[in-house]
């Protein structure tokens, strides 16, 4: 095709596609998703011992939520749950965290902001915890309640 007729047949495409003859696949609307509910955990630290707030977390159970980590802290911390943080049940992270090669926690950097999207396990009470790395002999231990969302 010589160049003017591929002009025009550009053109004609384009005139089209503005006019909204043509419907881009963009156009399509957003796939449904489960809604994740933003929980925030704050770790505090008082002579390098580390303190997360809340100290009694209710979660739904076997369910995403997108837990929100600030560490007002000047230490690295580590945040603990059982299996919440393996692999399997982590949907994504970003900011300042990183997971832990036991797959049962992730570390925060000092004065560090992060997010970490979840799945939770079955209904029950729990232990979660905030660990220092430089006082690892002194945890600080939380309560962790994944409730029923039906009930």
């Amino acid at each position: 095709m010589p160049f003017p007729a591929r002009a025009a047949a550009a053109a004609a495409f384009l005139a089209v596609a503005l006019s909204g003859g043509a419907r881009a696949a963009n156009d399509l609307p957003p796939p449904k998703t489960d809604a994740m509910p933003p929980v925030e955990v704050t770790i505090t630290a008082e002579n390098g011992v580390p303190r997360c707030a809340p100290a009694e977390l209710r979660l739904p159970a076997q369910t995403n939520v997108d837990l929100h980590v600030t560490n007002q802290s000047n230490t690295q911390v580590s945040i603990t749950a059982p299996q919440i943080f393996q692999n399997k049940n982590v949907l994504h992270h970003d900011g300042d965290v990183v997971h832990v090669a036991s797959n049962d926690a992730y570390l925060i950097k000092a004065n560090g902001k992060g997010e970490i999207r979840l799945r939770t396990i079955a209904p029950g009470e729990y232990t979660y915890g905030c660990t220092a790395t430089s006082k690892q002999d002194q945890p600080f231990t939380g309560k962790l309640t994944l409730v029923d969302p039906a009930k």
